[in-house]
């Protein structure tokens, strides 16, 4: 199997770009009528076409809340979120979401699975399949198109996951802890497959996590969110250089962040 660095260098793929998120006096409530309570209270952000923005904050603060409602799938109870100068008000497929339990069809080959976007639009059979072969390729799995997701071990599931959502050429890519069940090796080399896929693309990321370590590893900025209902606590800049390395978690500026985030974790929990 080609490294994963490698088929990214060589495949083709482009997102539908820019992809700017205006997250602007955003308070959402949820829940049934008579026990509604705010996930998300009065949160201002704003995130620059291309960024790899993730989101950190207490278990349970609303993280994957701010996720849905930038998906469209939450709805907003004031205030409101608007990517290119369009308001969210619905799901689109270009604001791709990955999940950390894989949502692929078990019935469905992996080829079949990662094209199921492009039949949805009408694209020929052909095409499509053509499509999602170069995609597999992307993420390493050339060779496992006829698989079906049970064949597959975690990490090789949720890189279908990623070409799945990938193959619409999405503005914005939304993920929500989507390494958090894979072992410390497997998901180091998926970390490191999403930043070579993000090097080619530069869509837009807003990656939801519980790992500071990945936070710091991942993204060029990091969002700490209080307690809920969240409020935006700290937007912290992580001047790593890129392309990060194992060696970039024993930079100075890494310790020193991650201490920083470690007291704003205390203090919002």
């Amino acid at each position: 199997m080609s490294t994963p660095a490698a088929t990214a260098a060589a495949a083709p793929l482009a997102s539908h770009g820019p992809g700017h998120i205006e997250v602007r006096s955003l308070t959402v409530e949820v829940g049934p009528p008579h026990a509604r309570f705010a996930a998300l209270d009065t949160l201002d952000i704003d995130i620059a076409p291309g960024e790899f923005v993730c989101v950190l904050g207490p278990s349970g603060c609303g993280k994957s809340t701010l996720l849905g409602a930038i998906a469209g799938h939450v709805a907003a109870t004031r205030g409101e979120i608007v990517v290119d100068e369009l308001a969210v008000d619905r799901p689109h497929p270009e604001r791709g979401i990955v999940f950390q339990q894989h949502t692929l069809f078990p019935w469905k080959r992996v080829i079949d699975n990662v094209a199921f976007g492009l039949k949805m639009k009408g694209v020929s059979a052909r095409e499509r399949r053509r499509q999602a072969a170069d995609l597999l390729a992307l993420v390493g799995l050339a060779g496992f198109e006829s698989h079906y997701p049970a064949q597959l071990s975690g990490g090789m599931q949720q890189r279908v996951e990623i070409a799945r959502v990938l193959i619409n050429g999405p503005r914005i890519l939304l993920m929500d802890e989507p390494f958090g069940a894979l072992d410390a090796q497997t998901r180091r080399m998926m970390q490191t497959l999403l930043l070579d896929i993000w090097a080619r693309i530069h869509t837009t990321v807003v990656f939801v996590t519980h790992d500071i370590d990945e936070a710091l590893f991942l993204g060029d900025r990091i969002l700490m969110l209080s307690q809920r209902p969240a409020r935006l606590v700290a937007d912290i800049a992580v001047p790593l250089p890129r392309p990060r390395t194992d060696d970039s978690t024993t930079e100075a500026a890494f310790v020193d962040i991650k201490r920083r985030c470690l007291a704003l974790l205390r203090d919002a929990g």
